[in-house]
């Protein structure tokens, strides 16, 4: 039944060690060239100038290209599963697939339009990214808590619901 998920167990995995890469190689490159302040410096600021712009986008681009995939591979899984139980409403697997795609769109206008050239749209894109990312997640959890016992067990299905409160709180600080 879920032939199509054998070893993309990856996906999720190197999504979140490229995206920590992009920003860590970005922030050592501006480090260096003495663009950004040691200590806690905005990471739209590590990738204002050349030569960490270039890498930051393209790394970031990257980023989202593996949050597209991550997120079709879990929408395939949610479809597959619920062809046998029934269990997720096929509507709310769409919604949050399209919901989730808006959110990468978000992170490819953030990569394109940077900080300091087109501060509008740069800001929207963060905004897209940021807003659509923490929708994405709360939907995921609650596709999660309905697919138990079959696609997800009740612990995971907690520690989601943690991270995704722990987002919902984050998202205003970051809006302000």
């Amino acid at each position: 039944m879920f032939w199509l998920m054998e070893g993309m167990c990856f996906l999720p995995t190197f999504l979140v060690i490229w995206s920590s890469c992009s920003f860590i190689v970005s922030y050592i490159i501006s480090l260096f060239e003495h663009h950004v302040p040691p200590v806690f410096p905005y990471i739209s600021d590590t990738g204002t100038h050349t030569p960490e712009s270039g890498i930051f986008s393209t790394m970031i681009v990257i980023s989202a290209f593996l949050g597209v995939a991550t997120m079709y591979t879990r929408y395939k899984f949610v479809e597959k599963l619920n062809e046998a139980t029934h269990t997720v409403n096929p509507r709310l697997n769409h919604i949050t697939f399209y919901v989730g795609l808006i959110g990468c769109m978000g992170m490819c206008v953030v990569a394109s339009f940077q900080e300091t050239v087109i501060t509008s749209v740069h800001d929207i894109g963060a905004l897209i990214a940021f807003l659509f990312g923490v929708i994405y997640i709360v939907l995921q959890s609650i596709v999660s808590y309905m697919s138990v016992p079959h696609g997800s067990s009740l612990p995971l299905c907690r520690v989601r619901m943690v991270i995704s409160i722990i987002s919902v709180v984050a998202v205003f600080p970051s809006i302000l």
